[in-house]
C-alpha cells in the first residue's frame, strides 16, 4: 500500500461538523489534508470559518473552497492535489430542509458526488470512504438496522441521494474497480455540531429560555453517536480499502458487500435513545427545566435508529460505546465557550 503521507488526502466538507474533526484527527496522527468546502449558508457560516481557524493552525492543512457540483474546479482539485486517500463528507444534509429546498440535494448530493467518483477514477484513487446516513433504513422497521437489511423505501429526499449515492458508488465499483465504503451515520453529535441538529437546539433553548418542539411528544428514539466515535471508524476504514466479497453469490445476494471492490458499513452507538430522554440528560446537565412544546411528527421521520455495527466490529476491531451522558456533558461544555466566544 502507498504510503498515505507522501500525499495529502482529500476530505470534502472540511469545514462542516464530521470534516472538521476527521480532518483535525488526520492532522493529529501526521497525514497531510487537504479540505475543500464551498462554505454555504445552510447554517451560520462563521461557525465552518471557526472551524476552519482551528484547522489552519496546522502546517499539514490546505483549503480549497469551492461547490463539488462545479466539475471544471472539481477537474482542477485533483489534478493539484494527487490524492491517493478521499474522504467525501461534503454534502446538503437534514431531512426536513429537503421540504423547502430540494434543488439543493439534487446539486450538492447527486451531480457533486458523481464528480467525486468521477474524479475519483480518473486519478486512480486508492479508497473512497463517503458519507451515507441511517435514514436510508427509510419506511423498514425491524431493528438493529443492518446492513443487510433493505433500502428500498427512502421517507425523505435526502435519504433518497443517499441510497442513491450508495448505488453509483457501486456501479463505479463495479465498471472501473474504484474501491469505494459508504459509511451509513446514525444520529451523529458533539462538540463543534451542527446548529440545526437535536443536541445543539435543545440545549440552546433550555440556556436561553426559549421553547423548544418535541415532534412526536418525544416519543421517538435516536442511536445518538458520539462524533469522536464517529471518526475513530472513519480513521481505520479509509485505510482499508474495500475488496470483492469471494463468497458473494448472485443468487443469494449480500446487499453489505458485492463482487465489486464496494463495501457499506453502519457507524452507530447501537444503544437508542428516547428524544424526550435526551431532553432529560440536558437539563440534569445544564440544572435548568426545558420549556417543551410538542409537535406532531414531522415528514421524513423515523421513529427508531438503532444500528447493528457486527460488520464494522469485524472489519475494524472497534464499536462506537461513548455513553449519552458523558456525550452530552462534553457538548454542554463546548457549547458554553461557544457562547462565550472561546470554543477551541
Amino acid at each position: 500500500m502507498t504510503d498515505p503521507s507522501a500525499h495529502p488526502i482529500l476530505v470534502t466538507g472540511a469545514a462542516g461538523f464530521i470534516g472538521f474533526h476527521l480532518s483535525r484527527r488526520l492532522l493529529d496522527q501526521g497525514y497531510r489534508v487537504s479540505g475543500f468546502d464551498n462554505l454555504n449558508d445552510y447554517y451560520d457560516p462563521r461557525l465552518k470559518e471557526a472551524r476552519l481557524a482551528v484547522l489552519k493552525k496546522d502546517r499539514n492543512f490546505t483549503f480549497v473552497k469551492g461547490d463539488l457540483a462545479d466539475a471544471a474546479a472539481m477537474k482542477t482539485l485533483f489534478d493539484e492535489g494527487r490524492f491517493r486517500y478521499v474522504a467525501h463528507l461534503g454534502a446538503q444534509a437534514g431531512v426536513r430542509y429537503s421540504l423547502i429546498n430540494p434543488a439543493a440535494y439534487g446539486q450538492s448530493n447527486l451531480t457533486g458526488f458523481l464528480n467525486i467518483l468521477e474524479m475519483s477514477r480518473q486519478n486512480e484513487i486508492e479508497h473512497l470512504v463517503y458519507a451515507s446516513s441511517s435514514s436510508v433504513y427509510g419506511a423498514n422497521g425491524k431493528v438493529p438496522f443492518s446492513v443487510e437489511d433493505s433500502t428500498d423505501h427512502p421517507l425523505s429526499l435526502y435519504a433518497a441521494t443517499k441510497k442513491a449515492n450508495e448505488a453509483m458508488a457501486h456501479a463505479y465499483a463495479n465498471m472501473f474497480g474504484l474501491k469505494s465504503t459508504g459509511l451509513r451515520f446514525f444520529s451523529v453529535y458533539g462538540p463543534w455540531g451542527r446548529p440545526d441538529m437535536a443536541m445543539w437546539l435543545f440545549t440552546d433553548a433550555i440556556l436561553h429560555g426559549k421553547p423548544l418542539r418535541l415532534f412526536n411528544n418525544g416519543h421517538m428514539k435516536r442511536d445518538f453517536t458520539y462524533v469522536d466515535d464517529i471518526v475513530e471508524a472513519i480513521s481505520r476504514l479509509i485505510f482499508l480499502p474495500a475488496a470483492p466479497d469471494p463468497d458473494w453469490s448472485a443468487m443469494k445476494p449480500n446487499v453489505s458487500t458485492s463482487s465489486a471492490p464496494h463495501r457499506l458499513y453502519n457507524i452507530g452507538n447501537h444503544t437508542p435513545v428516547a428524544v424526550d430522554e435526551l431532553v432529560r440528560l440536558i437539563e440534569k446537565t445544564i440544572g435548568k427545566k426545558a420549556i417543551i412544546e410538542n409537535a406532531p411528527m414531522q415528514p421524513g421521520d423515523v421513529y427508531e435508529t438503532c444500528a447493528d455495527v457486527t460488520a464494522l466490529m469485524a472489519a475494524t476491531g472497534f464499536s462506537p460505546d461513548t455513553p449519552i451522558e458523558k456525550g452530552v456533558t462534553a457538548f454542554v461544555a463546548w457549547y458554553r465557550k461557544w457562547l462565550a466566544g472561546n470554543p477551541a
